[in-house]
């Protein structure tokens, strides 16, 4: 059985990605940090549906223990799929942006990424059979006011992901970026009321965190295996 670690697994795209995969078959572990009881409510909720799946719980900023984290869980086998979901938002506009919300932002997405991915990497090459996926956002590909912080995590990862997947392609690993726009939960609820979903998104709807937990599954299946270095948008029509 291959496994998968999805990080920010405990959120709703994380957690609709984690039982998507677990439905296909794949071990998952769902890494958690802020919201460790979320992160085993998704566990338990793949172990009632009859899924294999286990929780970790690490800051994905701290290099020493997430490489720590991670040592264990290659303990057991390579893990071959990884899907980098973990982001957060710190939302205000430029001129009055905080050297903290700058640095956090950053630190989840861009050093999160190097963190977490780096040291899955060569244990995954071994086994020449690999999927990792990016999770981004529509704000890298359009910019978005107040996000400039966000957007620039968000493109770094999408110009780290080309490289890294010219880097491993002839290993049999891929590398893709699934950009979301508008999806319904927590955090899309605070920012977007119905009236203005529906004059931003043409379909007039929010889409939903199973959607893009479908495509994350598609770009890590074996039918995916010609598909790399490609940033994927899913918002409806939004561009």
């Amino acid at each position: 059985m291959k496994r998968a670690l999805v990080t920010g697994g405990s959120g709703d795209i994380g957690g609709a990605i984690c039982r998507r995969l677990a439905a296909d078959g794949l071990h998952v572990v769902v890494h958690g940090h802020r919201h460790p009881a979320q992160a085993a409510a998704v566990v338990a909720d793949i172990a009632t549906r009859g899924g294999s799946a286990e929780a970790v719980v690490f800051d994905l900023t701290d290099r020493a223990r997430t490489a720590a984290a991670l040592s264990e869980l290659l303990l057991a086998g390579p893990i071959q799929i990884l899907v980098n979901n973990a982001g957060i938002h710190a939302d205000a506009v430029f001129p009055g942006m905080s050297d903290g919300q700058w640095d956090d932002v950053i630190a989840v997405g861009v050093h999160g990424f190097f963190n977490v991915t780096r040291p899955l990497i060569l244990p995954m090459i071994r086994t020449r059979w690999g999927r990792i996926v990016n999770i981004s956002s529509l704000a890298a590909i359009t910019g978005n006011r107040g996000q400039v912080n966000y957007a620039a995590a968000k493109g770094a990862l999408h110009a780290a992901s080309k490289s890294l997947a010219l880097e491993v392609a002839s290993r049999g690993i891929t590398v893709n970026v699934v950009a979301p726009g508008i999806i319904a939960g927590v955090m899309s609820a605070s920012a977007f009321d119905a009236k203005a979903i529906q004059s931003l998104v043409p379909m007039q709807r929010a889409g939903k965190p199973e959607e893009v937990a479908d495509l994350v599954a598609f770009l890590v299946s074996e039918q995916a295996a010609y598909i790399s270095g490609q940033i994927i948008s899913i918002n409806g029509g939004m561009i």
